[in-house]
């Protein structure tokens, strides 16, 4: 069986046990038992790895007599201390998976769970209020609960297998994924599209530096940002360094993205606790090497009235009705001097100029922070219809730690709307490998970046552009790509032109002979004394 057919196999067995519960509940119960199996996983992996280096004798805690080695081995792997040195979570012993699966058929199993549960969070303060103890409110069937983790404990992680931590990473984040589909439209609060997610990270490149999201939702930003810096921490011969920093309104998401953290084996600072990010900024003295963020669309109640003297609105003071400038601004304020930003809008950002939005696109066009905006196709969102664009902005576009190319003065504009060749569903498409490269390669080859593949950037009708300030204002600082990039002439173009050449050249010649069966008709009626 391929990881991907086990990912799906468990999803559907776990999926099929939910019954009737709906799956914006089920996910929290389902993702933190995937945890608790991740955490007590990783526990039993480190008293191996304590037991191997008192064995080698190149480690610090080498033991050379094996009769005084196994006797202390028995006592370390007992102490808490050699745990958190690795920053692995210590968990108790009547609260690890297996001593609770041995329970499975236990009528109380959902009140044992959430007690294991708050026993963990006790051992781990970082762990504080993050784990889901709400069991025993979880109205499943009965037996319901102890089958789940029966089919969780399909799933296992192995030091001695390279790689295996990623099995519980890509569990989590493939139902994450799937429970996105089952909730529709009340997933944008926790979910962006992975194909979404890929795009950004691919333009924005984040690999040294500091990272932040501040609405994070699942986290599924940073993982992505951590995959893309290993990915390439090989091609580009150096080490790659993220610090993550995040932000979310809603704790039960906080939670999710917590644990998505965790089962990466990352770490990241999301705050003291949850809270709104406009009246409650838990990051104000930050300055992010690189933003990424997918924040809720035209949010109208978001208090803005109560903000209007606030130091983050250099280029205008966001409408009371609309929130989009306002997290552009706020995002804009978080950069760092060299820092960039990635964030997913709706499309009437680009174009809107009600409530002095147009006043406000255009001081940040002439401030010249805006250094790429991406028209993405419809369907790529489970969980809305609104048309969606990428935003990019830039604190410094000349030639230097950005990129080779002087591109002050100058906005790139990429229409991707017919670029995503993959489908999920019927009703859900999605970027492909090969999509993904040819939109980022068009950025990376115009700003001259390390991550160009070294071509030439040419623009190209229908795809992209490279527009001065002066063709921007003359569209009204309208940042639609569609109005810059042109259109292109494909071969249904070429034969409608062909078929119309053909059409206006017989309708020429029956014309022409018209008029000649006209000119014969009028000098027989003259012939006849008939004056036409």
């Amino acid at each position: 069986m391929t990881n991907d057919e086990f990912k799906s196999t468990l999803w559907g067995a776990a999926d099929k046990l939910r019954g009737s519960v709906a799956a914006a509940t089920y996910k929290y119960p389902v993702l933190g038992l995937v945890f608790l199996k991740y955490v007590s996983d990783m526990f039993d992996a480190q008293a191996q790895v304590i037991v191997k280096r008192l064995a080698d004798p190149k480690a610090e805690y080498y033991i050379p007599d094996e009769d005084s080695r196994g006797e202390i081995a028995t006592q370390f792997i007992q102490d808490k201390t050699f745990y958190d040195a690795d920053n692995v979570f210590w968990v108790p012993p009547n609260a690890h998976f297996s001593a609770l699966l041995a329970q499975a058929a236990a009528p109380d199993l959902a009140q044992r769970l959430d007690k294991a549960l708050g026993e963990i969070e006790a051992e781990n303060p970082s762990l504080k209020g993050v784990l889901y103890r709400e069991f025993s409110r979880l109205e499943l069937e009965p037996g319901k609960l102890g089958e789940l983790m029966q089919l969780l404990a399909k799933l296992s992680f192995d030091p001695e297998r390279h790689g295996s931590r990623d099995v519980f990473g890509e569990v989590y984040e493939y139902f994450l994924g799937q429970f996105a589909l089952k909730e529709g439209a009340r997933a944008g609060e926790f979910y962006t599209p992975k194909s979404v997610v890929n795009l950004l990270v691919e333009i924005l490149a984040p690999f040294k530096g500091t990272i932040y999201d501040p609405a994070c939702g699942s986290g599924g930003m940073f993982v992505q940002s951590a995959r893309f810096k290993d990915a390439h921490a090989a091609t580009l011969k150096k080490k790659g360094d993220l610090a993550i920093y995040g932000q979310e309104l809603m704790a039960a998401t906080r939670r999710l993205a917590l644990m998505n953290l965790a089962v990466h084996g990352l770490h990241g600072d999301l705050g003291a606790t949850y809270g709104d990010t406009f009246h409650n900024d838990q990051h104000k003295t930050l300055r992010a090497d690189y933003v990424l963020a997918n924040p809720p669309f035209n949010i109208s109640d978001w208090g803005g009235d109560k903000l209007a003297d606030d130091p983050r609105w250099v280029h205008g003071i966001p409408p009371k009705g609309n929130a989009n400038f306002a997290w552009l601004q706020h995002m804009l304020a978080r950069l760092s001097s060299r820092g960039r930003a990635g964030i997913v809008l709706a499309n009437g950002s680009m174009s809107s100029q009600q409530s002095g939005e147009g006043e406000i696109r255009r001081s940040m066009v002439q401030a010249d922070v805006v250094e790429c905006m991406v028209a993405l196709p419809g369907q790529l969102f489970s969980n809305t219809q609104i048309p969606a664009c990428l935003w990019f902005l830039s604190k410094y576009k000349g030639a230097g730690d950005n990129g080779s190319i002087d591109r002050r003065g100058q906005v790139l504009f990429i229409d991707a709307r017919k670029s995503a060749s993959g489908r999920i569903s019927r009703t859900q498409i999605e970027f492909t490998d090969e999509d993904l490269q040819r939109i980022a390669q068009a950025y990376h080859r115009w700003r001259g970046t390390e991550f160009s593949d070294g071509e030439e950037y040419a623009d190209e009708p229908g795809f992209c552009f490279s527009a001065s300030k002066a063709e921007v204002e003359k569209h009204g600082f309208v940042l639609t790509p569609g109005r810059y990039v042109g259109a292109v002439a494909d071969e249904d173009d070429e034969a409608f032109n062909d078929k119309m050449e053909r059409l206006t050249a017989q309708l020429a010649e029956q014309m022409a002979k018209g008029a000649e069966l006209d000119g014969v008709i009028r000098e027989k009626l003259e012939a006849l004394g008939y004056g036409v």
